[in-house]
């Protein structure tokens, strides 16, 4: 495998190759090691500064990346929309200009817009880590949902991964289809029609608005948060029709394969995308996401920052 890495910048998972894919996980293995040390802290980006630019609100993205650079050994610096000048007019360009300025060596940004890490990473030498754009991609998110389902099931290739719910504003639904066709598995898409049109199906996967007949068949099944802030009340069935249709319950899990592994990026809805016994069970691995997201985040701009000699 071709172990070079030579990208400054993550934007999206459409954009790379499996190899790639494999070796940001392969390097996630290492870092993961790190949290299992007493000292939890390598010296890899000492001296560069990472700045947290976000746009949109997002306590655990942000949290974890600050975390990864912590762990890391960069100098952190964290700024959000509300107390940045973008409130006052300026534009993502001038912000680019002041922190090019401030000499940062990598920006985490996280934008309601789509392609705003794309426009930024033209405007500055720093590396730019896409935390999510508008409806888009949310490749951190992908890869570390890639790396937990490689760890617990030893593999990609030949798995059937069903993602559930409001697939046509979910940026993390898109960043695993483009990365989880690339290294093998075959994809489902399970929601309302409204949300899960048929055009997905130009990407590979297949759609279907039955969760209860793709259940028995799937290795994994991911659980999309439903995004309110982002749809228009006429692509929502409503609360209670959403549940009965589409809502992992208890009854329902009990179609599942005893080994099929229960995802989902968070914040969970508890009782609406999956019951809260569900979320808390044995097959459930959504705190392994949260740790292996910590471990990818590290790998990401580990290799983002050139600190790898690439």
């Amino acid at each position: 495998m071709n172990t070079d890495w030579s990208r400054k910048d993550l934007l999206g998972l459409r954009e790379l190759s499996a190899e790639e894919i494999n070796f940001v996980l392969e390097t996630a293995d290492a870092f993961k090691q790190v949290g299992t040390r007493e000292v939890k802290k390598v010296p890899a980006l000492q001296g560069k500064t990472l700045i947290n630019l976000f746009i949109e609100p997002s306590t655990r993205t942000r949290t974890s990346f600050e975390l990864a650079a912590k762990r890391l050994s960069a100098d952190i610096v964290n700024i959000t929309a509300s107390a940045s000048s973008l409130t006052k007019g300026e534009t993502l360009k001038d912000t680019a200009k002041v922190l090019e300025a401030n000499h940062a060596d990598i920006i985490v940004l996280r934008h309601g817009s789509a392609g705003a890490p794309q426009f930024l990473s033209t405007h500055v030498r720093a590396s730019v880590i896409n935390a999510g754009d508008g409806a888009h991609e949310h490749p951190t998110q992908g890869l570390l949902d890639l790396y937990t389902i490689r760890e617990k099931k030893s593999r990609i290739a030949g798995l059937h991964v069903a993602i559930v719910g409001d697939i046509l504003f979910s940026r993390v639904a898109r960043s695993n289809i483009f990365a989880l066709l690339k290294l093998g598995a075959r994809v489902t898409l399970v929601g309302p029609s409204t949300l899960v049109p048929r055009a997905f199906e130009q990407l590979g996967v297949a759609v279907t608005h039955d969760l209860e007949k793709v259940l028995p068949e799937v290795d994994v099944v991911n659980l999309l948060r439903i995004q309110h802030e982002r749809q228009r009340k006429e692509y929502f069935p409503g609360l209670g029709e959403y549940i009965r249709l589409f809502g992992l319950t208890k009854e329902r899990a009990r179609l599942l394969k005893p080994d099929c592994l229960i995802m989902h990026p968070g914040p969970i809805n508890r009782g609406v995308e999956i019951d809260s016994e569900l979320a808390d069970g044995a097959q459930s691995v959504i705190l392994d996401q949260v740790t292996n997201g910590l471990a990818v985040r590290m790998a990401v701009l580990y290799l983002c920052s050139g600190a790898n000699g690439s």
